[in-house]
């Protein structure tokens, strides 16, 4: 874990109120894998000055990407970020996907801004795994496919592609699937995730979700994004520690 004020190379709006901001930060570039997360202050003279947590969307040789929307006052101080500006970026943190178990075909399942960590996941996947990417959101707008591959995309209002949300859209593409050995990987609000995990465990397929929530300090000190464990009812675990990803069958989303 690294504190770095580290320089802003790029900002753009990839589509409507996304942003992907990319920034030189070799040391944590070197460390960094997919589903780790960093605790970024956005300012040090504007309030909020709580650090607010970001996936690591992608990362190419010496720079790491983050993919955000403007929701709050951090938010948009961070897109008005230029080159040569620097932010307090603390990291990498927290628990990773892990790539190392057996599978020969990976399915990405996202909603909304939960795409953000997927890029560089699909990045270190790609030459090795067969990769299918189910992306959904709200309408059209909500939609992200940046650097994904294989995509199919579900909106709930049916403004694109698929008509209904994208775990039934996951669901209802499994047959074709049923041959293969399949990891599934997911982010998305936490119903999505509920959704999905009742899938995985009925179909007897190994899932593991980044799960999402308020964060003060990022490496557990603060006790402030428990999570229950399914080991025992009065067990709780910290999404910023022990996660943020978890395999679905250990934690109660």
């Amino acid at each position: 874990m690294l504190i770095v004020n580290s320089p802003v190379e790029e900002i753009k709006e990839i589509q409507k109120d996304i942003f992907l901001q990319k920034i030189y930060s070799p040391e944590i570039a070197r460390q960094i894998k997919p589903g780790q997360f960093l605790n970024i202050r956005v300012s040090e003279t504007v309030t909020p000055l709580l650090r607010r947590p970001f996936s690591v969307c992608d990362v190419e040789g010496d720079y790491i990407f983050i993919m955000f929307n403007i929701f709050g006052e951090g938010t948009k101080i961070l897109s008005h970020k230029h080159k040569g500006d620097t932010i307090d970026i603390l990291g990498p943190l927290g628990n990773g996907f892990n790539i190392s178990d057996d599978f020969d075909t990976a399915v990405i399942v996202a909603g909304g801004l939960g795409a953000a960590p997927f890029p560089y996941l699909t990045r270190l996947l790609k030459d090795k795994f067969e990769i299918f990417s189910f992306i959904g959101g709200r309408s059209i707008n909500d939609v992200i496919t940046f650097n994904l591959v294989n995509v199919k995309t579900a909106t709930d209002d049916g403004s694109l592609d698929y008509f209904g949300n994208v775990v039934q859209l996951f669901e209802e593409n499994l047959s074709s699937l049923k041959n293969k050995k399949l990891k599934v990987f997911g982010c998305g609000p936490n119903a999505m995730l509920r959704a999905l995990k009742d899938v995985c465990i009925s179909n007897n397929i190994n899932c593991e979700v980044s799960t999402e929530c308020a964060m003060a300090c990022g490496f557990g000190i603060c006790q402030g994004c428990p999570i229950e464990s399914t080991e025992q009812s009065d067990k709780y675990l910290l999404v910023c520690k022990d996660g943020p990803v978890f395999n679905v069958k250990d934690v109660i989303i």
